[in-house]
């Protein structure tokens, strides 16, 4: 029996109650916007992943739909929106397909990094460009990620060295990569145009989840970037960046905790369809309730309500560290130390709470649904491998540390940049 994807949704809350933003054209409900893109996604997003084809017509579809310039100010070209309506589209994109989700979660955080890091006529001059090209922004300024090396020239600077690890590079219009000027090795966010012949992109993108995130390693060779393009300090030495530009840590920790909370919740409202049209997999033999009743079987309702209680757990947690995050980008430059470490605090919760609830999830709702799960035609293993696949570039461990030592200690939890 082959059932067809239901529209994506979020069955346990709606992470949008506040993504109705005004646009350059007047109001625009984004994220009504966001799910007719996912209805769209889901019609095909298995077979899609099974094709694993670079997602040329998934980015453009993006565009298209005016989300790669959700984030600009209106004056700058963009809709204005703020991270809450940002939020709220990758969670519900994501429920569609993880790996389009993933891509424009990274294209938020990459593309608004100039806020954080560069000066603000510098900032606005990158905004400006990306919104009237409709640029997607891939790469990666992770702090794992060893940096590469940026020469100085009379004209600007050379970028050398190879990159582990970029999402969205094999689709992107610009990049956004972790260099550094040798002598000082300082770290910097360098804004470079992959056209150019000297960059490769290839390799370390074979992964068994995210297939369609364009993912993989980049190798820069001689690579000029004018110095304009140098947009800032990602050095997490005391006094080099303000609080302000320390809540780039917080944003992307919660972009990590809304992409798992969408794939979660699309695959929980997948097996809810199953799970309603098909015998329950613990009581075969059992009588069968009439056909169109609700399922009666007490495992199947007591897995749910786990499942259930995990992801309006993770979801609210997730919610008020959306709203602490928002209060402190509201607070601008006026924002101190101690405020910027509660929020990254509360971001570091979210992201292991949707992390561990993302991981249950997608493992026990499948055995819900029983042997019918592990059918290709289904897809529902994909939820499963986008999950594992981002929570293993992203382990909870390294979150749980920071609480425990600010729980324990009040000790402020280290600048570092999720992948």
């Amino acid at each position: 029996m082959t059932i067809a994807p239901p529209a994506p949704a979020a069955p346990f809350g709606d992470p949008g109650r506040d993504a109705l933003v005004p646009s350059a054209d007047g109001p625009a409900d984004w994220l009504h916007i966001a799910r007719e893109l996912a209805d769209d996604l889901a019609t095909d997003a298995a077979s899609r992943e099974e094709a694993g084809k670079p997602p040329l017509d998934e980015v453009a579809r993006l565009r298209e739909a005016g989300l790669l310039t959700l984030l600009v100010p209106v004056a700058h070209g963009g809709a204005g929106a703020d991270w809450r309506a940002a939020y709220a589209v990758v969670r519900t994109v994501a429920a569609a397909d993880g790996a389009v989700g993933h891509l424009l979660g990274s294209h938020y955080f990459l593309s608004h990094s100039a806020r954080f890091f560069a000066a603000p006529d510098r900032a606005a001059r990158v905004e400006r460009a990306s919104a009237a090209g409709r640029w997607y922004w891939g790469g990666g300024i992770a702090s794992q990620e060893p940096p590469l090396m940026l020469t100085p020239t009379a004209s600007g600077y050379l970028l050398d060295g190879h990159q582990r690890y970029g999402s969205g590079v094999g689709v992107a219009d610009r990049l956004l990569v972790r260099a550094a000027v040798p002598g000082t090795g300082e770290p910097l966010a360098v804004l470079v145009d992959p056209a150019h012949p000297g960059l490769v992109s290839g390799g370390g993108g074979d992964t068994f989840g995210q297939r369609l995130a364009a993912a993989g390693a980049v190798a820069f060779d001689s690579v000029p970037v004018a110095r304009p393009d140098v947009l800032g300090s990602l050095s997490s030495d005391d006094g080099v960046l303000s609080p302000f530009a320390g809540l780039a840590a917080p944003t992307a920790r919660l972009v990590s905790a809304q992409f798992c909370l969408g794939v979660a919740e699309g695959l929980l409202g997948e097996v809810r369809e199953h799970g309603r049209a098909v015998q329950s997999p613990w009581h075969p033999l059992a009588p069968q309730p009439w056909p169109g009743s609700p399922p009666q079987d007490p495992y199947v309702l007591t897995a749910y309500g786990e499942l259930a209680v995990a992801a309006r757990a993770a979801s609210a947690l997730a919610d008020q560290a959306v709203d602490a995050l928002t209060r402190g980008l509201e607070r601008g430059e006026d924002l101190d130390d101690e405020e910027c470490a509660e929020i990254a605090v509360l971001a570091s919760a979210a992201e292991a709470a949707a992390s561990r609830a993302a991981q249950e999830i997608t493992s026990r709702a499948l055995e819900a649904v029983g042997a019918p799960a592990a059918l290709t035609r289904h897809g529902l293993d994909r939820f499963w491998r986008d999950t594992r696949t981002h929570t293993l570039r992203e382990p909870v461990a390294h979150r749980l540390r920071e609480v425990g030592d600010y729980f324990l200690n009040g000790a402020h939890p280290p600048f570092s940049l999720p992948s």
